[in-house]
């Protein structure tokens, strides 16, 4: 028989690629504060993802995911994430035009801070320290200072999250993704490649497409699914206490969602099924994916 499922069963099951905090007053305060801010995704939002990856298992739609290994504290621009959210939007129309398929766009941004490693510690020289785990754990520098876990930079996580969605929705919708601004979606340093003939050829078949269309009658103005898009966004579920603070009941459902994130996943370092990563997932009504690696078995 399992176990009742709560946010907080995790912490009683075995559990690998946390850090060593050496204040856990300090810990679990951050964690306190986190519990009562507002959620960073709605469960309504999650649930249209899942519809969503629905029609891509069945093979009415195309997942396009992609993001950064690690998001950091220093590299957050309006620029970068713009940039960002332009390379998604030039590859979906591609995907689109060519293979007249919807694009279900995932981005691995907005909570991607924490970074498993193979090794708890690292080694320059003759010195060792702590290894580096991420922003939201500690900093990249190879100090004693800077590898200290700092349960502060949760809070700086989550803020620079929340200031990302907020910038990655205004886009999806308040028109930087009308299809017809595709001639504007090239990025600069791909003008002087090859590909960029190429996907202006294309670019400007979707222009007399769309021309075609606005003359019978149909045109973006009228019709918001031409001027808008749907963006969502996911990371590893790999600090725990992060994303139990974020984890809410949701009042329509009854359902316990995960609110740092639309989508999160298990790694290939903390997939053991008996431990507090899987744990975490099996609870939560997120769309959850796992990262299969070279050493996955039929068994797990």
């Amino acid at each position: 028989m399992k176990e009742r499922w709560t946010p907080d069963s995790w912490r009683k099951k075995p559990i690998v690629q946390v850090p060593d905090y050496p204040d856990q007053a300090a810990l679990e305060q951050v964690e306190k504060q986190l519990a009562s801010f507002p959620p960073l995704v709605f469960a309504g939002e999650a649930r249209a993802l899942k519809r969503a990856l629905g029609a891509v298992a069945s093979g009415d739609a195309f997942l396009l995911q992609g993001g950064d290994c690690a998001e950091s504290f220093a590299e957050h621009r309006a620029d970068n994430i713009r940039d960002f959210f332009r390379v998604f939007l030039q590859m979906s129309v591609v995907l689109t035009f060519a293979a007249a398929s919807p694009v279900v766009k995932v981005g691995r941004i907005a909570g991607q801070f924490a970074k498993p490693r193979s090794s708890p510690m690292e080694k320059q020289g003759d010195k060792e320290l702590p290894s580096y785990r991420g922003d939201i754990i500690n900093g990249p520098e190879f100090t004693d200072e800077s590898r200290i876990p700092d349960p502060k930079r949760q809070l700086e996580a989550y803020r620079q999250s929340a200031a990302t969605l907020n910038l990655l929705r205004a886009f999806a919708t308040g028109g930087y993704a009308n299809i017809q601004n595709a001639h504007q979606w090239m990025l600069g340093f791909v003008k002087d490649s090859p590909q960029s003939g190429r996907y202006e050829a294309l670019a400007a078949r979707l222009t007399e497409t769309l021309d075609f269309m606005r003359a019978c009658g149909i045109d973006p103005e009228v019709h918001p699914e031409m001027r808008t898009t749907d963006f969502y966004t996911s990371h590893e579920a790999l600090l725990l206490g992060y994303e139990q603070a974020l984890t809410r009941v949701d009042s329509t459902s009854g359902d316990w969602y995960d609110t740092s994130g639309h989508m999160v996943w298990i790694g290939d370092r903390t997939r053991q099924p008996d431990h507090a990563h899987v744990e975490v997932c099996r609870g939560i009504k997120n769309p959850n994916g796992i990262k299969c690696g070279p050493s996955t078995t039929p068994e797990g």
